[in-house]
């Protein structure tokens, strides 16, 4: 029988790779605690109409990349393609702004798309962010962008002697005050050039004129850099006033950046503040992460006007960008203790003391195929073990065992009501 493999564009994470995630994730998990961010885990999937209201129905996301099915009640649902989302959902929802006037969420979480799996992006993806709901001013865009780039510095991306390593891109697409006046400049700017445009950014300059300039064909952006007009040229007093606050916030926090004027967001929610973090360790797909302001989505999903800012961040990315650094600590595990047991009678015994180490922090372990003793202790070296007990009818009699430190081979009779605290010295 053929057997069965992981679905494409999927992978398990196997043993020798778990440490590196749960390094990320730790270190996710701290700043955020230093932030004063609160996480919030959302359900899988969703009815379908959070992310065709939230994330913009003429998106790629939506019309080519969601995983969506009916269920039995013929309820559409779509495994969740990206968070930002689900929690302005779960913010409606649960009525949020009740308890606090600005909420500081964080997430870690699997997302989904259908599209072509390449480095560092399958169709099983994960993610970590935040959002900042309640806050209009550029304080909340600095926060965000700081606990970002902190990430990044904690975990040795960035550093003084390496600043190229990084790059903060930023710019300000303006609201819904002066973008659309923007959109029908830019539109007018390029109508006589629209036929030289690739089959997508000729679909797009009218459903979602601004993510022409997400488009990478060299002869749109050939076309883009001589005839488009500038976003931020074009912002209205507000907008203008809020991206100088931003950068000079940066500025006061020492975290350089540069004015993309060609930078946006794919997603449909965003306003003013648009970030994107690079990596020259990448390669062509550089982005570590992106992020922005969305101040009407939460109106747009049936909650009241709400201002909000987050990032997403892609894990898969961040462990390419850690793995070129070589960045990533030690991280051989070294079992405290490993049994080796002689004869059948004492293997109870040998379970009773793993159970009493095991409640007072020794990693412990013994063996589980009934090997001969020498087997077992070629299982204790692959184990990393500190030292090795051996346990057979001499030692039960006794009450009595030999302690072998493996590296120097040093041995120590230690009776077994004295296991305990001869693990827990210094």
């Amino acid at each position: 029988m053929e057997p069965i493999r992981s679905v494409k564009g999927t992978h398990d994470i196997l043993p020798d790779e778990s440490p590196r995630w749960r390094y990320i994730e730790s270190t996710v998990h701290r700043i955020a605690a230093l932030y004063n961010f609160l996480e919030v885990r959302t359900p899988v999937f969703e009815e379908t109409q959070v992310f065709a209201r939230g994330v913009g129905e003429y998106t790629d996301i939506v019309t080519k990349e969601m995983y969506t099915f009916l269920d039995k009640g013929k309820t559409s649902l779509t495994l969740k393609p990206e968070l930002t989302a689900p929690v302005v959902r779960s913010y409606i929802q649960h009525h949020y702004n009740q308890t606090y006037p600005v909420n500081k969420l964080y997430y870690l979480t699997p997302l989904f798309r259908q599209e072509r799996p390449q480095a560092g992006r399958q169709r099983q993806f994960h993610q970590y962010g935040t959002e900042i709901l309640g806050s209009e001013f550029p304080e909340a865009d600095a926060e965000t962008i700081a606990f970002a780039m902190q990430v990044y510095e904690q975990l040795g991306i960035r550093s003084p002697d390496s600043p190229d390593q990084i790059d903060l891109r930023i710019n300000s697409i303006g609201d819904s005050a002066c973008r659309p006046q923007y959109l029908e400049t830019l539109r007018e700017a390029l109508a006589p050039h629209k036929a030289d445009l690739c089959k997508t950014c000729q679909q797009r300059f009218d459903e979602n004129t601004l993510r022409l300039f997400d488009c990478k064909n060299e002869s749109c952006q050939l076309i883009l850099e001589e005839h488009a007009p500038r976003i931020t040229e074009h912002l209205c007093e507000d907008c203008a006033t809020h991206f100088r606050s931003v950068l000079s916030q940066l500025d006061a926090l020492d975290i350089p950046y540069t004015v993309d004027h060609t930078l946006v967001r794919g997603l449909d929610y965003y306003t003013r503040t648009t970030f994107e973090i690079t990596s020259d360790l990448l390669g062509a797909q550089d982005a570590l992460c992106g992020g922005g302001r969305y101040d009407l989505l939460v109106e747009q999903l049936g909650g009241p006007p709400t201002p909000a800012v987050g990032f997403a961040a892609g894990i898969e990315r961040l462990l390419l960008a850690l793995e070129a650094l070589d960045a990533f600590p030690d991280f051989t595990d070294r079992l405290d203790l490993f049994i080796v047991t002689i004869g059948d009678e004492v293997r109870s015994r040998a379970f009773r003391i793993l159970r009493d180490l095991r409640n007072r922090g020794v990693s412990c372990d013994t063996d589980l195929l009934r090997r001969s003793v020498k087997a077992q202790f070629r299982e204790a070296n692959r184990q990393n073990a500190t030292y090795t007990m051996v346990l057979g009818e001499n030692e039960l009699q006794a009450r009595e065992a030999t302690i072998k430190e493996m590296e120097s081979g040093e041995e120590t009779a230690v009776p077994f009501e004295g296991l305990a605290g001869f693990f827990s010295q210094p």
